[in-house]
């Protein structure tokens, strides 16, 4: 498939990030440039499946090289559409369903090419994206579905992680204990509905323990000592994995929470700083493979992901855990800041690293054309 078609296959994923910050101010309770009263109601599940689906079902998509793969991020694109439009809710739900079921399609078709551990990860995620969106089209409420959509984005991240780590041969032993830990919280996230007070601590200690030995066989340990682009990706791995580890510890401790600080506090983990932060980490080597434009590492790039989780902290321990409304609401206010900071960052980049790009071989030009006269030494004329 084309760049630009592929870009047409992204762009309702971008207008889905853009409507999910929208409805984000809107439940702090802040000013929004779009207001209706559907907007807060679809906040989560434009954001993990029409957003983040989008763009996992697109790479996949890529990575498999057949036409019918581009289904899964098309209807997880259209789904999102028709959740922000006048279509009944139901019907943007079903296109969802359908969505996230080609994802599956498309990690069949990836598994028949060649089976692995860090694939089955995925297809795990997978499953759990579209028993997600099964549950909320049948009518269960968001915070029913929400260990299913931290599932989905947790097991999918590790999938990837796990393929990263095996170019660095990464024993058989480390990649069965993760997947076992994998099957752990799939297990927890599946029998949530059934036995929520026993499935919730259990999911919180499977992500702990998934998430301690992701961070002791992660690469981003050694490359943290590194510098540009890899030193950043392991800042944004750790500061995701910490993360991680606030969500883990609230599901262990508290179990099911289905609203108030500790419910916001999870999403926010889980979404925010961990999500986020794997997306910020990624982008500079995902985006450029998956829409084939340029999208060079800079120094800048480090701003809205310092933002993000100064931002997330001041949210979750000022407002949350202290429950000051100010610090809650300026949290918000500065996440929204720092994504929509990144999102323009990452283009300014692509932008004038396509320039380049263009410029260079004209100068290769330039240089192969200059005569080897011009070049060589002056006689010295004779003092008199």
């Amino acid at each position: 498939m084309k760049t630009r078609a592929r870009v047409a296959l992204l762009l309702p994923g971008g207008l889905a990030l853009l409507a999910g910050l929208d409805a984000a101010l809107l439940l702090l309770g802040l000013p929004a440039p779009v207001t209706t009263e559907r907007l807060p109601q679809v906040h989560g599940p434009v954001l993990v499946l029409g957003f983040v689906g989008t763009v996992v079902a697109l790479e996949r998509a890529v990575a498999l090289r057949r036409w019918w793969g581009y289904a899964a991020p098309a209807g997880l694109g259209l789904g999102a559409l028709l959740l922000l439009s006048a279509a009944p809710l139901p019907v943007g739900q079903g296109v969802l369903v359908l969505g996230a079921a080609g994802q599956l399609a498309v990690y069949a078709g990836l598994w028949r090419r060649q089976e692995s551990g860090a694939l089955a990860l995925q297809v795990l995620g997978g499953f759990l994206a579209t028993g997600s969106a099964l549950l909320w089209w049948g009518g269960a409420p968001v915070a029913t579905s929400l260990p299913w959509f931290a599932g989905f984005l947790v097991l999918t991240i590790a999938g990837e992680r796990l393929e990263l780590a095996r170019v660095g041969a990464l024993g058989p032993r480390v990649e069965r204990a993760l997947l076992a830990l994998g099957v752990a919280v799939f297990a927890a996230v599946a029998v949530t509905p059934l036995w929520p007070r026993v499935a919730h601590p259990a999911l919180g200690l499977a992500l702990l323990a998934l998430v301690l030995v992701l961070v002791r066989y992660d690469v981003a340990r050694r490359t943290i000592r590194s510098t540009a682009l890899p030193r950043y990706m392991a800042w944004c791995l750790l500061g995701g994995y910490a993360w991680l580890l606030v969500a883990g510890g609230i599901w262990l401790l508290l179990g099911r929470v289905d609203g108030g600080p500790a419910y916001d506090g999870v999403i926010h983990a889980v979404f925010l700083g961990f999500t986020m932060s794997m997306i910020m980490a990624h982008a500079p080597v995902i985006l450029p493979a998956v829409l084939g434009r340029p999208l060079p590492y800079h120094p800048a790039f480090y701003a809205p992901v310092a933002l993000l989780h100064a931002s997330l902290a001041v949210r979750v321990v000022g407002g949350d855990l202290w429950g000051s409304a100010a610090a809650l609401q300026t949290g918000g206010a500065l996440n929204v800041a720092a994504v929509l900071a990144f999102v323009l960052v990452a283009v300014w980049s692509s932008v004038t690293g396509r320039r380049r790009e263009l410029r260079a071989p004209r100068a290769r030009a330039r240089r192969a054309d200059v005569p080897t006269a011009s070049v060589a030494p002056r006689v010295a004329e004779p003092v008199r």
